[in-house]
């Protein structure tokens, strides 16, 4: 379904939805820059990649199982109570990883660290889709709230990153881990706190769902389908992140490659906005294998920076990549509504953050061990050919949203 601007309009006006909406982007902003800026804060106090690498790895696969719990947690109980526990949890691990950096502990103190700050990051982007069920009806202006949540997660993914390679070239190299952990404390507080959050109810259970233990949403077919797209969609954006400011930096400046990644941000926004009202391939179970094999393909051709980093290819490169962001995670938002059983929206949404968290960490992590083995350019062969493997899968897998009905109960499959 394609939507207008007028429904983004009236999605975003709906009585009650500004306060949530305002908190909701403080605390999402840092949800991909705390990983990137953790990951350049080590890298500056250790001078290796590969390290910094598995502590921001450490971060983000605390996140991946966090926002699942939480989610969870959210659809029984509400979300206000969780996300004021997790928040103040969150500063006082953020306050010791820092400690430990600034200490100079080894990484098998760091990454526990790391791994304690993420599982306590509050999983706000489940939390702040959800609400939009009881702000609007469905139809065209849920759909373009759906949207937004998607292209607003989109550029905070990209935006906040961004902001990380900027602030680490500040005086203390750690503001940008610090600043990102305040505006998700500041957010999820405001937004949990504002009356429509506080006057949310738990999402009613299905009793005829059969059991499915740890899995929960995901034994899904269809659900486990949309969680490999994000896998792969995170896995390109990773090691684009590690890739773009070590060519930079090579360039001799680490500055430009919070420039560089800013400017795939805005073609991202302006692309997605005008995809959703023309997307193609119109059927999902379609439209996220090709949208993924065309990222990964085009992050490929970054690599023709060269050993030399080529910054004016690399910047065209990047404006062509970006324009496919936004409708891979519209495309992710709008299968959750498809594939998720009733009752587990924000378990649901949790698990696309997660497997998008997972891929992140591991394109940063392979892609900081390859730029020390080949070079910078070799991130982007990495990442994108990555891309290009698991849009082969979700084009085996495509059935499973095809026929993937609406109905409430849980598939055992």
């Amino acid at each position: 379904m394609s939507v207008s601007l007028a429904d983004y309009r009236a999605a975003v006006r709906a009585p009650g939805a500004a306060v949530p909406v305002l908190a909701s982007a403080v605390g999402r902003l840092p949800i991909a820059m705390f990983g990137l800026a953790t990951l350049l804060y080590v890298q500056r106090e250790t001078g290796s990649f590969a390290m910094a690498g598995l502590v921001s790895a450490g971060s983000l696969a605390g996140v991946s199982v966090g926002s699942v719990i939480q989610g969870r947690v959210m659809d029984r109980v509400g979300p206000t109570r969780p996300l004021l526990l997790v928040a103040g949890v969150f500063a006082l691990a953020v306050a010791g990883l820092v400690l430990a950096i600034e200490a100079g502990h080894p990484l098998a103190v760091l990454v526990p660290a790391a791994v304690a700050a993420g599982l306590s990051m509050p999983a706000m982007p489940g939390a702040s889709r959800a609400l939009w069920a009881d702000l609007v009806p469905p139809g065209p202006r849920r759909d373009a709230a759906y949207s937004y949540e998607a292209i607003s997660l989109e550029v905070f993914f990209i935006l906040g990153p961004a902001l990380a390679a900027f602030l680490v070239t500040a005086p203390w190299p750690g503001t940008g881990a610090v600043a990102a952990a305040a505006a998700m404390v500041a957010g999820s507080v405001g937004f949990a706190l504002s009356a429509p959050v506080r006057a949310q109810r738990p999402a009613p259970q299905d009793p005829e769902a059969p059991r499915t233990g740890l899995l929960g949403a995901l034994a899904r077919p269809g659900m486990r389908t949309v969680a490999l797209a994000s896998l792969g969609f995170g896995l390109v954006v990773g090691a684009v992140e590690v890739g773009v400011p070590a060519v930079t930096a090579a360039a001799g400046s680490a500055a430009l490659g919070g420039v560089l990644l800013s400017a795939w941000s805005v073609t991202s926004v302006l692309a997605g906005v005008l995809y959703g009202m023309r997307p193609w391939p119109r059927p999902l179970h379609l439209r996220m294998p090709v949208l993924l094999a065309g990222f990964g393909a085009l992050v490929v051709t970054m690599a023709l920076t060269g050993p030399t980093g080529s910054l004016l290819v690399l910047l065209l490169a990047m404006l062509a990549a970006g324009a496919l962001i936004t409708p891979q995670v519209t495309a992710h938002s709008m299968a959750v509504d498809l594939v998720a059983p009733t009752g587990t929206a924000t378990e649901a949404f949790g698990w696309v953050v997660t497997a998008a968290t997972l891929g992140l960490a591991a394109g940063q992590s392979i892609a900081g061990v390859v730029v020390e083995a080949a070079g910078p350019p070799a991130a982007f062969v990495a990442g994108g050919a990555a891309g290009l493997v698991l849009a082969g899968v979700l084009w085996v897998r495509r059935r499973t949203l095809a026929e993937a009905p609406p109905a409430p109960a849980l598939a055992t499959a």
